[in-house]
């Protein structure tokens, strides 16, 4: 049996829905960001989840209207989206990410969610992915991506000494950023504590764990994989908390994966297990 099952069970309870109706993040100093988007994917995927509203796309002057630009036109003309095309000088003061080849756009902020609006929205099984002060936007996009691509819903960011969702997190996620749901902590063992009092398991993942990722038993069950930062990994206070540090078997050289790889690999073992047993939610 896994680490910590005989703290909780087999089987957590379900999360109750508060009586005095839903929960409303405080405000905050720290904004979640989102609000601009840029790349071709990304801003396609706003316009087409439609769950947040876009003001305005912009395109590059003399962006030949093909293929994805094409479709972007046309779903915002459909959504009502005011199409502005504006000078090669203007579209360059204004982005802020490496390649955004020549899209982007202005939407409202992504909605900052508490704990328990985050596991009360999984559709199955909450799959949610909590970092531990991930500082780089290129690491974060890619995370966001994987994990929506394996199933995942949601995701748990610190509020300090972590990257929130930049331009170039949207550019490099892909589009992610709009199926997700996302929540703001302001300490990471907190929230672990939190989420375990909500019937969420957490699973941490480190070079150093205690077991392979593939053979961890709470994977079918409701799940945090939390993801270290750059370069230091789990926090002492973090790994104290999980109730499973697994690893992700390697033969190669080198130390470690890239965390927004290790990242991959596992959430894509939680939906190798979860595949088997018939819990992913459906498209």
């Amino acid at each position: 049996m896994a680490q910590g099952s005989a703290r909780r069970g087999l089987r957590p309870p379900r999360v109750q829905r508060p009586q005095d109706g839903p929960r409303r993040a405080p405000a905050r100093e720290i904004e979640l960001g989102g609000d601009q988007i840029e790349g071709r994917r990304a801003v396609f995927e706003a316009l087409r989840a439609n769950r947040r509203t876009v003001r305005e796309v912009w395109f590059d002057a003399g962006l030949e209207r093909t293929g994805l630009v094409s479709e972007i036109a046309h779903l915002a003309l459909q959504r009502g989206v005011p199409l502005i095309e504006v000078t090669n000088a203007r579209f360059d003061r204004t982005v802020r990410s490496d390649s955004s080849q020549g899209v982007l756009a202005f939407a409202e902020p992504l909605r900052d969610l508490t704990l328990v609006d985050l596991v009360k929205s999984c559709r199955r099984q909450p799959a949610l992915i909590l970092l531990d002060h991930v500082t780089d936007p290129r690491n974060l996009g890619a995370i966001l991506r994987s994990a929506e691509c394996a199933g995942f819903e949601g995701i748990v960011i610190a509020e300090r000494r972590s990257t929130k969702v930049t331009p170039t997190v949207t550019k490099t996620s892909a589009g992610a950023v709009e199926y997700l749901r996302f929540a703001m902590v302001g300490g990471v063992p907190a929230a672990i504590e939190e989420l375990k009092a909500l019937g969420v398991w957490i699973v941490g993942l480190d070079p150093a764990g205690s077991q392979e990722i593939f053979d961890v038993e709470l994977l079918t069950e409701p799940l945090a994989l939390v993801l270290g930062s750059e370069g230091k990994g789990l926090s002492r206070l973090v790994r104290e908390r999980c109730d499973v540090v697994a690893t992700i078997p390697q033969s190669g050289s080198i130390a470690s994966l890239n965390v927004s790889a290790a990242a991959s690999v596992a959430c894509f073992a939680v939906q190798r297990a979860r595949t088997a047993r018939h819990l992913l939610p459906s498209r």
